[in-house]
């Protein structure tokens, strides 16, 4: 009997090791390493179909909301960093490529009383400010923040449209947070460090009567697009980007 026990239990634990072996690792994970391994892909991700949507060294693939230029940010330490200057939105930046059904993930830390904004399904050309017609994933101090802050303003939300949930995980100001944006057909998942916090339809009679009722009554083109560019939001501080990559579904 004990002899068939330990074999039991031998069995048990290769299985479990195994297991954990041949796990899942499609979703990226946050860096702990401030230099050598961000904005790089594991052999994994490669093998996954991710691709870097920032190279962590230039601009390229990237410009200002309407523009053919791109001002207002810097790189440094392989950071990609909002300056905060010219005012809200004054320069907020997008891909030079569309994308449709995707899985993003965003690595992020904010400034004290910071305000930013993960964007997609943006046009250009139609209007002046982003908002205008991209759904957004919110970025913000919650704490830091000088004034009351709505559920539908806080980190994690569908800005405007749908609350996050309220127990989530999150980083205090100064330390690099983890989203992952998922847009498929008209599925749209908002994860933070590991947990999704909030799930919607785009275009169902919920989001339609939210939609209308809410914030964007008077913004008949607001996520209008089935397809378009991701944004990131320079909104008056600075806010600190690194491993931007994307996946195609």
């Amino acid at each position: 009997m004990k002899k068939n026990l330990l074999t039991i239990l031998i069995v048990s634990l290769f299985v479990a090791f195994y297991s954990c072996k041949t796990q899942n690792t499609t979703a990226p994970t946050a860096s702990t390493s401030p230099t050598d391994t961000i904005n790089t892909l594991t052999s994994q991700e490669i093998a996954d179909g991710w691709q870097l949507l920032w190279d962590g060294k230039t601009f390229n693939g990237w410009h200002n909301f309407n523009k053919d230029s791109l001002v207002g940010w810097k790189i440094e330490n392989g950071e990609l960093i909002s300056l905060g200057l010219g005012g809200d939105h004054a320069n907020d930046i997008v891909t030079n490529n569309e994308y449709q059904n995707f899985e993003l993930s965003v690595e992020w830390k904010i400034s004290p009383q910071g305000n930013s904004g993960i964007f997609y399904y943006a046009v250009e050309g139609k209007h002046d400010e982003i908002y205008a017609i991209a759904p957004e994933f919110q970025l913000v101090d919650e704490l830091g923040w000088p004034d009351k802050l709505e559920e539908w303003q806080k980190t994690g939300a569908c800005y405007a449209m749908y609350t996050a949930k309220s127990d989530k995980i999150l980083k205090k100001v100064g330390e690099y947070n983890l989203s992952r944006l998922i847009v498929n057909n008209t599925k749209v998942e908002h994860w933070l460090n590991g947990e999704k916090v909030v799930e919607y339809q785009l275009g169902s009679e919920e989001w339609n009567k939210l939609a209308k009722e809410g914030k964007w009554k008077d913004f008949p083109d607001y996520a209008s697009a089935k397809t378009g560019k991701i944004g990131l939001q320079d909104h008056g501080k600075s806010t600190f980007f690194r491993n931007i990559k994307i996946k195609v579904l």
